[in-house]
């Protein structure tokens, strides 16, 4: 089994792969389609052992980590790998799989794609929405149906994100370390004041799951490999619980990071947003299920509630949007990513 280990706000899985949680804009959620926004640096990130007689004690059977997030804040998750040895990475929001739509499984399965291989991934913002889209994710508190996991298995039991990592089987790549890691370079350069906090919303739980956000451009590729490439039983996996600021408070006496600044504010203080040249990739199809997941913005239309956020449409010019190319496995040479 792969060791997980927690190094700052940055998780481990064996000695070649890790990934963080990235603070970021909440995309508006009014039908357009928008490119990558910057990570804002990241979720604090503590161990459940750590505060094993303040959580829940069904965290302490899960295991795993926590981080705080406000109601309706957006994350995205960055990954670090090994160009020159891979890893296929599950991840799965309450338990449903964020590529496949399915119930979790700790197994690969051959039927549906229900994973991304790193590289050529090298970060992951929402559920699968297919056509080179994502859905964000964006968090929302448990027991209101808002999640992906409510609308989808029809209760709201396990919330968190769910990961499990796998190495290649022995000899499928070289076992020489290389010159330079895989990394993709995606931040904004510094922090911007903190906003308000957010504005009060409809009364839910403490524990988060993640919701349907805006839609962005960002395609999740298939696996260039192929399945038999991995090995199952070498794996390391992870429970991430969400939970909002007061419980953050409560088990560990901190205060949680304020939210990020709004997409109209950041795109009009010139800052950049992203996007990747990589049409010569493929995209996993979505399933229905993930496509028939209700936005944050439709589910208070049709609870009835009147706007809890911002959507206001923001234009982003050409020139605020950095481009990176994205290389397919057969393209990557020592120095690339």
């Amino acid at each position: 089994m792969l060791q997980v280990t927690l190094k700052g706000d940055t998780l481990h899985f064996g000695e070649g792969f890790s990934l963080n949680f990235q603070r970021t804009l909440r995309i508006p959620d009014d039908g357009k389609t928008y490119p990558l926004p910057p990570g804002l640096g990241t979720f604090p990130v503590n161990k459940v052992e750590d505060y094993k007689d303040r959580v829940p004690a069904q965290w302490v059977k899960d295991g795993g980590i926590f981080i705080p997030m406000y109601q309706r804040e957006a994350l995205w998750m960055r990954f670090t790998a090994r160009h020159w040895k891979p890893n296929a990475v599950k991840v799965a929001v309450g338990k449903v799989n964020a590529v496949s739509g399915k119930s979790w499984t700790q197994d690969l399965t051959r039927d549906t794609e229900d994973y991304l291989v790193c590289p050529p991934q090298p970060w992951l913002d929402g559920i699968n929405s297919g056509d080179g889209h994502i859905r964000q994710f964006v968090a929302m508190p448990l027991g209101m149906g808002y999640t992906v996991e409510g609308q989808v298995t029809g209760k709201e039991e396990f919330g968190g994100i769910q990961i499990i990592v796998y190495e290649p089987k022995p000899g499928k790549f070289p076992d020489e370390p290389p010159k330079r890691d895989f990394s993709a370079v995606r931040m904004a350069g510094l922090e911007l004041a903190n906003a308000a906090p957010p504005q009060a919303a409809p009364a839910g739980g403490t524990e988060m799951g993640l919701g349907a956000g805006g839609k962005m451009k960002q395609k999740i590729y298939p696996d260039p490999h192929g399945i038999d490439t991995w090995d199952v039983g070498n794996n390391g996996r992870v429970f991430v619980h969400i939970v909002n600021s007061m419980m953050y408070r409560q088990i560990t006496g901190k205060e949680a990071p304020q939210t990020p600044v709004t997409a109209p504010q950041y795109t009009a203080n010139g800052l950049p947003w992203f996007d990747l040249y990589d049409e010569h990739m493929g995209d996993i199809a979505a399933p229905e299920t993930l496509q028939n997941v209700q936005s944050i913005k439709d589910m208070d239309e049709e609870k009835g509630f009147q706007p809890q956020q911002d959507d206001s449409s923001v234009n982003v010019p050409d020139d605020q949007i950095t481009k990176y190319n994205i290389k397919s496995d057969n393209e990557i040479q020592d120095g690339d990513w």
